[in-house]
């Protein structure tokens, strides 16, 4: 019975367009619970304080839903094969972060995908998430078989590198389980090699002190003046790590229309937006992921950059 309805789930996930599902059976993380609180002791998380909450839960699934079996877990595809300018007067603006936001639609999604298992399991219990709930969606995805966790800290999938959103949902059933990914990194460095500011310290442990992503949208007050320099005009996020990674070869594009870029968020020029007033930031990005660094955050690092422009000339 379990393989009958396993078999529907990941037939109907594809049919709401994943690219990726797997199942991992519900498990306490000691291993990687260890090295969570680890990467928090070295104050790795910066400002994202609310890492270390729920701890615990994070841990074991079981404290999120006691009577959880299984980890459903899937992968959104979110790739599209336009190039950032490499222009000085223009700032770069990562990916993911073109469309619409992923939060949405991969809710939207799951709870489709959710509803559906209800259907044919009347009497499931579940939970799902996407990047919001004490749930560590990078190791399920690992245990699942969507990804293996690549040295710069993201999922990669060989369907599609790690262009890839994941969610996953909590059940109290037993599915038939997949076997986790293989790590195919093998002695590949490109992501270490090519972060300007170091950020990889080690391979598979990211400092987000010093990660362009993070400045630009979660940090708050003023960037790091050691580091200014070496943003290589990101104005929000950084994709050169993931630009640089052989597996992203296999890449396809995104038949997602939510996730198609609008051509104004590909080539922000610089100067437009250090001076976007705040109506003119939520009409451009109010249903984009670019709202969360704030109207504050994306002026402060378009001027930041202008002002690194004008001392390097």
């Amino acid at each position: 019975m379990s393989q009958l309805i396993t078999d529907k789930i990941k037939s109907k996930a594809l049919e709401l367009n994943f690219l990726k599902v797997g199942v991992a059976p519900a498990q306490s993380l000691e291993e990687e619970g260890f090295n969570l609180k680890k990467w928090l002791k070295n104050n790795y998380q910066a400002s994202m304080y609310w890492l270390e909450k729920d701890i615990e839960k994070r841990i074991d699934p079981a404290k999120v839903l006691p009577s959880v079996k299984s980890i459903l877990c899937v992968a959104l595809n979110y790739y599209e094969d336009v190039k950032h300018y490499q222009n000085r007067d223009y700032g770069k603006i990562s990916r993911y972060a073109w469309g619409k936001d992923y939060h949405k639609i991969l809710e939207n999604k799951l709870r489709a995908l959710y509803e559906f298992i209800k259907s044919i399991a009347p009497k499931v219990n579940g939970k799902f998430y996407v990047d919001t709930g004490p749930v560590m969606e990078k190791i399920w995805a690992v245990r699942s078989g969507i990804g293996w966790m690549g040295k710069h800290t993201n999922v990669i999938s060989r369907e599609c590198g790690s262009w890839i959103f994941l969610g996953e949902i909590l059940l109290d059933i037993e599915l038939v389980y997949d076997k986790p990914m293989h790590d195919y990194c093998g002695n590949c460095t490109a992501c270490i090699d090519a972060c300007p500011t170091k950020a990889i310290v080690q391979p598979y442990v990211l400092d987000s002190r010093k990660c362009i992503s993070y400045l630009t949208i979660e940090h708050r007050g003023d960037l790091p003046i050691e580091l200014k320099h070496k943003f290589e005009n990101w104005v929000f996020g950084c994709d050169i790590c993931q630009n640089v990674c052989p597996w992203n070869k296999f890449q396809k594009v995104t038949s997602e229309e939510s996730f198609k870029p609008h051509i104004e968020n590909i080539a922000p020029k610089l100067i437009e937006l250090a001076n976007l007033s705040k109506e003119e930031f939520n009409r451009r990005f109010g249903e984009s992921p670019v709202k969360r660094t704030k109207h504050n955050g994306l002026v402060r690092n378009a001027k930041t950059l202008l002002e690194y422009c004008k001392s390097s000339i």
